[in-house]
């Protein structure tokens, strides 16, 4: 049990690698540390390790390949359910796979499987008990990952329709649940002038899809387009990005994690002088979204005349 704690951790020990900038810390984090190609050549030999350390359970050799294997490969798959991007092929295709099925945290997820692992502890507790445990909440997680993708499912067509009747051509799109729930989601459309926010539950019709517009100013970015930071983050949040001047700084924001005026990923791209823009410092910076905003969540689920767009005293400063 305690390999298979440090086995599931090992893939995010990248987060502690220099890569020499934010940018560079943002892009290749969830790279070749959570390629399954990676684990499988890599599994062999973090085995024979654990054989040599475990000499009398030889015997166990495939059961040791499985574990390590299976410790590591399932953490890249499950990262690749949530919006952040996860290269799962590396180094064939450095491509970051999202399916955003998943929020980073969801309770049904991990809380069938911690219980699996409370029961493998108690030592009274017979083997068959045990196995049937675990395989329970194995199962229970995973029809609930299942389940998350029918309602992505249905949200997605309702979305499509609301869009469909408000004229709204997207550019770039993107769903992803709301935090710790399957039953409300977040969309963000990108289109040419505007970025658009959706909310919508599971239970809404197509007329209770709430769509809020905000300005973006892509047009800032053209005089240091060329810039690879720049192209890094446009390839990364795949032109889910929003660009805007606070103060003298060109802020670019991921639009994929955070809510309106609280996105977690915010970079300092450019600035604008006098006279001209120049190249920024790319620091990168969070805003933190308030936790009262959580209880207007799950009212949000039941009730859709409940707004969860920002007030306009806070925008669009924030």
């Amino acid at each position: 049990m305690i390999w298979g704690a440090v086995l599931g951790t090992l893939p995010d020990l990248d987060v502690f690698l220099p890569y020499g900038g934010d940018v560079e810390a943002f892009t290749y984090h969830r790279g070749f540390s959570h390629s399954l190609l990676v684990h499988l050549f890599i599994s062999p030999l973090i085995m024979g390790v654990l054989l040599t350390i475990h000499k009398d359970t030889s015997r166990f050799k495939k059961r040791w390949f499985w574990l390590v294997f299976l410790c590591l490969s399932t953490h890249a798959v499950l990262d690749s359910f949530t919006v952040y991007g996860t290269q799962l092929l590396w180094p064939i295709t450095d491509y970051p796979f999202a399916i955003s099925n998943m929020f980073i945290i969801d309770p049904l997820v991990t809380i069938p499987l911690l219980v699996g692992v409370v029961m493998a502890l108690l030592q009274q507790t017979q083997h068959k008990t045990k196995s049937r445990a675990n395989a329970f909440g194995l199962l229970v997680s995973c029809v609930y990952v299942g389940w998350s993708l029918i309602g992505k499912l249905i949200v997605d067509n309702n979305v499509e329709s609301a869009l469909t009747e408000q004229g709204i051509q997207p550019k770039h799109y993107m769903s992803t649940p709301a935090p710790f729930t399957t039953l409300l989601w977040r969309i963000v459309v990108v289109a040419e002038d505007n970025y658009y926010e959706i909310y919508t539950s599971v239970f809404d019709s197509v007329d209770d899809v709430s769509i809020d517009a905000y300005p973006t100013t892509p047009e800032l970015l053209t005089p240091v387009q060329s810039e690879w930071g720049i192209q890094r983050l446009q390839w990364f949040t795949k032109g889910l990005y929003s660009v805007r001047l606070r103060d003298d700084d060109i802020i670019l924001s991921d639009l994929r994690m955070g809510v309106e005026c609280a996105y977690v990923f915010n970079f300092k791209v450019a600035k604008k002088t006098e006279s001209e823009i120049e190249v920024g410092s790319f620091e990168k910076f969070s805003e933190r979204p308030k936790l009262s905003g959580v209880y207007d969540i799950w009212q949000r689920i039941w009730d859709p005349s409940i707004s969860l767009a920002p007030q306009t005293d806070q925008h669009p400063t924030c």
